[in-house]
């Protein structure tokens, strides 16, 4: 289980062995995003998070923290 978004999208990247311009390139985002996520940033758009998620077939969605917990 990864920490947060910042870990998984790094990682993520890391696996398909593409740099941080090559990965915006692909997702269609500036690279300022992808640099923004992977810093672990807080203030940031929800729809460019999830054009980057949709690259590994993920969406960032609400969850209910106790069943996390648990």
């Amino acid at each position: 289980m990864y920490k947060n978004l910042a870990q998984f999208t790094k990682d993520k990247r890391k696996e398909a062995k593409l740099t941080q311009q090559e990965f915006a390139e692909r997702a269609g985002v500036a690279l300022t995003v992808v640099r923004k996520i992977e810093q672990g940033k807080e203030n940031l758009s929800l729809a460019k998070v999830n054009q980057v998620l949709l690259m590994f077939g993920n969406k960032l969605a609400p969850i209910i923290l106790k069943e996390i917990e648990k």
